[in-house]
């Protein structure tokens, strides 16, 4: 596993109470990172995330945030400033997901999975970028979806699909806008992880991605030698290939 040194940095990671975020977070704070584990609706399961963290000897605070309202991102933000410092490192991991077919899904949930997946990403990038900037440094890494670059579809799970490939597009946009300003913007996009909702029958090389194989391209992006790459996206799939037929 990778390891650099993120020491004098503040990490936040959305939707790290739990799951992917959880171990994104950790994997984080073991490489020196101060950090803040952002929730909704897990206060327990937050505190819990930021004790672990503060076993690796960094400061920790858990911050309670709807990462669709832009002035709940704001408030956030300003918790995490007052704690930690200003905010270097942002994985927005949050998204919600509807494996169900377009037509069942009512439109509060169809209006939650579009939101949290590409507005949560849009808010906390735009309130993150101005102490980057100034900063002359900063890492931002979006989860995408391993089939979002080719805006494939489904009828179901429609608008986790559809925020997804804006997630990739927005990354790509970022990183050009930031080129110049010593940040970089990427995206690590699964297909199947170890803890998703659904499994298919066929997986790639018989098993979904591990955490571990989540964290590696994640800690890649955040070396301070990876700095040249901006607009990537690394799909951890296994090598799946959706278009087979």
């Amino acid at each position: 596993m990778l390891a650099p040194d993120l020491s004098g940095h503040t990490a936040l990671v959305t939707g790290s109470a739990k799951g992917v975020g959880r171990e994104f977070l950790l994997a984080i704070a073991a490489c020196g990172a101060d950090v803040a584990v952002q929730y909704r609706s897990s206060p327990d399961a937050a505190a819990e995330v930021a004790d672990r963290a503060r076993e690796h000897g960094v400061a920790a605070t858990a911050v309670a945030c709807d990462v669709t309202d832009p002035d709940d991102v704001d408030r956030a933000f300003e918790a995490i400033e007052a704690s930690l410092g200003s905010v270097d490192v942002l994985v927005n991991n949050v998204g919600a997901f509807a494996p169900r077919h377009w037509e069942e899904i009512d439109f509060e949930t169809w209006q939650t999975v579009l939101e949290t997946n590409l507005n949560g990403t849009y808010l906390c990038s735009k309130r993150a970028l101005p102490a980057m900037r100034e900063e002359g440094w900063g890492r931002i890494v979006n989860v995408g979806y391993a089939s979002g670059e080719r805006a494939l579809v489904s009828p179901k799970n429609f608008p986790y699909f559809v925020a997804k490939t804006g997630v990739l597009m927005f990354t790509r946009m970022l990183a050009a806008d930031t080129h110049d300003e010593g940040i970089t913007v990427n995206a690590v996009s699964p297909y199947v992880v170890e803890n998703s909702d659904e499994f298919p029958e066929d997986l790639p090389r018989d098993r979904p991605a591990s955490f571990a194989d989540m964290i590696q391209p994640l800690l890649f992006f955040l070396e301070e030698d990876s700095d040249y790459i901006s607009g990537a996206n690394v799909e951890v799939s296994g090598g799946w290939l959706p278009e087979k037929v």
